[in-house]
């Protein structure tokens, strides 16, 4: 059957997409600590041991969906699109699940239980068996560099827009005050929030299932063909962009959720003013939304590796910046806090962009295409980033002496946060931009070689 051209209604479908993802994924980098330690009372240092063990069971679910999606037959409705519409519940379900606040008055024992329980399944089953899908379908809805750009672009917008939902309206239902004036989480309105993300995250994902195509076809590959585990671990440890984006993302994922998690402690014990987080959030979203129309042009004139890197040395730069000023002032905090999330929001809308760049690099050196595969490695990396942010997170709030149930910090432990809050990012970002600077080689002469050399096989296999 005759496919429609790419055009705009696959921009804003796969737009949709990251929307639904980031309203879980988002709210939990935001607010999953925060409830855990705030509502449940447990320690940070505990949180971190689960996120970070958690990865280990998803080194193995990830890489399985991968396969999965590369190996079995496609569906009336291509390879990749019917997990839209397969697990679009099962992963808002699970999402809201992580934040019963009914959990709180249980044992020790019996919370940690439904805490392990609940994560595994929203983030190590239901979030891989949606997102790897949505992730992988991006090279199959055009084969055009320019086009897979453009949906890059989209998809940041789209997490943008979640990102703008959750940070400016979150902190003004789920904060609220003591008779004592102290700024505290309000436990039921956080799970209303939760479930309320649930349902808005289905609507994104159905939305994202009628208004995208699949354009590019493959088969499945042959048993005899598939490569064994050890060969395709061979081949990915040979993949060098693909290396050097795994690297980028756990760096910049650190960074950036560690930033997230982090303001929520710094407006609530160091500036002490809550509910100001939803200013900042509206800030930095509108920045990236400003940003968003000159992205491809940018990508387009100067390169994505080479456009990505510099953003990364702007908001590494800004945020060390940050962290020697020792600001109190929130207006000038918010305003170099902008300044850097235009660098960093940058890089994020071209991000995407690089997966399928990566994906026809693989195909040129092997020959055979990995959709499924290379976006469950980069997937499982920015999971791993996730537990890492999680993991250091509540380590480093253990460290410099935070009280979970305390409705108060004291000085010393309000300025340590607020050195976590800017350091961290600050030397992360540029260690990104090391990363990709040096050891990422698709530039952009590269990448037109790779497409053509694809058109030129596919030709020829017609």
């Amino acid at each position: 059957m005759q496919k429609r051209p790419f055009g705009i209604k696959d921009k804003i479908g796969y737009m949709f997409g990251d929307f639904g993802n980031d309203f879980s994924f988002i709210f939990a980098s935001s607010y999953l600590m925060v409830f855990y330690t705030k509502v449940l009372g447990i320690a940070g240092a505990v949180v971190g041991i689960l996120f970070l063990t958690a990865r280990v069971v998803d080194a193995f679910t990830d890489v399985t969906m991968g396969r999965i999606v590369d190996s079995v037959r496609p569906a009336k409705d291509g390879r990749f699109r019917p997990w839209l519409r397969r697990m679009c519940v099962p992963v808002a379900v699970a999402s809201t699940l992580m934040y019963g606040y009914f959990v709180r008055d249980w044992s020790y024992g019996a919370k940690m239980t439904y805490v392990v329980i609940t994560y595994l399944l929203w983030g190590s089953f239901c979030y891989t068996a949606i997102n790897i899908p949505y992730g992988s379908m991006a090279s199959v809805i055009s084969p055009e560099a320019g086009d897979r750009a453009s949906l890059s672009t989209f998809r940041s917008v789209g997490a943008s827009l979640a990102s703008l939902v959750i940070g400016t309206l979150g902190p003004l239902l789920v904060y609220g005050e003591d008779e004592a004036g102290n700024q505290i989480v309000i436990p039921f309105r956080l799970t209303l929030m939760a479930a309320v993300c649930g349902v808005c995250a289905i609507i994104c994902y159905l939305l994202c299932y009628y208004l995208c195509e699949e354009r590019v076809h493959f088969e499945p590959t042959k048993k005899e063909d598939r490569a064994s585990a050890g060969q395709l671990v061979k081949g990915l440890l040979g993949n060098r962009p693909l290396l050097a984006l795994v690297g980028a993302a756990l760096v910049l994922l650190l960074a950036t959720l560690i930033g997230q998690a982090m303001n929520n402690y710094l407006f609530l014990d160091y500036f002490k003013r809550a509910k100001a987080i939803a200013v900042l959030n509206f800030v930095s979203i509108g920045g990236m939304l400003v940003l968003a129309p000159f992205v491809s042009k940018i990508s387009v004139r100067f390169g994505k590796k080479e456009a990505g890197a510099a953003g990364m040395l702007l908001a590494g730069v800004v945020y060390l910046l940050i962290f020697f000023l020792k600001i109190k002032n929130i207006v000038l905090y918010m305003a170099l806090f902008f300044v850097a999330t235009l660098g960093v929001g940058l890089f994020n809308m071209i991000i995407w962009a690089f997966i399928t760049d990566i994906i026809d690099h693989q195909e040129v050196v092997t020959g055979r295409r990995e959709d499924g595969t290379v976006y469950a490695i980069y997937s499982f990396a920015r999971k791993l980033g996730q537990a890492l942010a999680g993991g250091v997170g509540g380590f480093t709030l253990t460290a410099i002496g935070y009280m979970s149930n305390a409705t108060s910090q004291t000085a010393e432990v309000a300025g340590r946060i607020y050195t976590v809050a800017t350091l961290v990012p600050g030397v992360c970002y540029l260690i990104v931009f090391f990363i990709m600077q040096t050891f990422y080689p698709l530039t952009r002469r590269v990448v037109e070689q790779n497409a053509a050399t694809l058109r030129e096989r596919r030709e020829q296999n017609r």
